[in-house]
């Protein structure tokens, strides 16, 4: 019933750079200030979150900025990364996200500029319990 996503042997590159990436927003070393964040993602960015809702990049920028007035601890672990090209530049990421007992697949559509990545589109969906 699952998909085999290995990754491509030329991708593993790739593949590593993303990995540290994510979750987006939650790695300190890539920034944590919304001008951080603003050029983290591009202009038409925008999200699905786990409960199907759709949200601008402007209210993603809106909710970051909340919680890093109101920091709480956010434990988390992440695996079963897979990286798929989907144009010259243009990669899907795909992993899932543990946080505490909520387990989400997440997916991120990356950019990659000359000076950098930049986030296109993310989507977390909540995993059915069997």
């Amino acid at each position: 019933m699952e998909p085999d996503l290995a990754t491509a042997p030329e991708l593993t590159g790739v593949l590593d750079e993303l990995r540290r990436r994510e979750p987006i927003f939650h790695r300190p070393e890539y920034g944590t200030s919304r001008a951080d964040f603003e050029r983290m993602t591009a202009a038409d960015f925008w999200e699905i979150g786990a409960s199907g809702r759709r949200y601008s990049r402007a209210h993603i920028l809106d909710v970051l900025d909340a919680r890093r007035d109101s920091p709480e601890p956010d434990v988390w672990e992440t695996f079963g990364f897979h990286c798929r090209r989907l144009a010259t530049g243009l990669y899907l990421l795909t992993y899932t996200l543990r946080q505490g007992s909520r387990l989400t697949r997440r997916s991120t559509i990356w950019r990659q500029l000359p000076d950098g990545w930049e986030i296109v589109f993310h989507q977390g969906t909540e995993v059915a319990a069997a």
